[in-house]
């Protein structure tokens, strides 16, 4: 029932693989963060990805009955995680979407009657996957005014306890 549809990649530069030193360090956490900045729907590669169709279900009349309009996105991981921060591959491996036998991500969306739409959800339904990775697993920046209320307060601290 499902029919592959070849997808072209819409850019010509290949997708950059992240290099890491593979710790939780500072380092790491800034490149992830930076990485982070400059990741969108349109950074993935579609032609990493393999789309294929098949007959949605539930309410919709005739069109449910007779268009392949139902969109499954399958993303295998081992094209995936050397493009994407360390840190984030726990979190990506921990999602729904995640099937451990075939080490792939498989989304899927049929909420659209347009087959375009679908596919368009499932690759918003991928960002958004890679993006609640990096917030779990990637620390926030410190701004320098937090830095400096925070030595504040450490020096007020320890003044009150030399008193007591």
């Amino acid at each position: 029932m499902t029919q592959p549809l070849p997808v072209k990649a819409e850019q010509t530069d290949p997708w950059p693989v992240y290099f890491s030193l593979g710790t939780d360090s500072d380092a790491d956490q800034a490149a992830a963060r930076d990485w982070l900045k400059t990741f969108g729907r349109n950074t993935i590669p579609r032609n990493l990805c393999e789309i294929s169709f098949s007959r949605s279900s539930g309410p919709g009349g005739q069109n449910v009955n007779k268009v392949n309009s139902k969109a499954m996105l399958r993303l295998p991981l081992k094209e995936l995680l050397p493009s994407v921060p360390n840190l984030l591959h726990d979190q990506i491996r921990a999602s729904q979407y995640y099937a451990e036998k075939s080490d792939c991500l498989i989304i899927r969306a049929d909420s659209n009657r347009k087959q375009g739409d679908n596919v368009e959800a499932c690759f918003t339904k991928l960002q958004h996957l890679i993006m609640g990775a990096g917030r779990a697993s990637v620390k926030g920046e410190t701004s320098p005014e937090q830095l400096e209320r925070v030595k504040r307060l450490y020096e007020s601290s320890e003044s009150h306890s030399l008193i007591r």
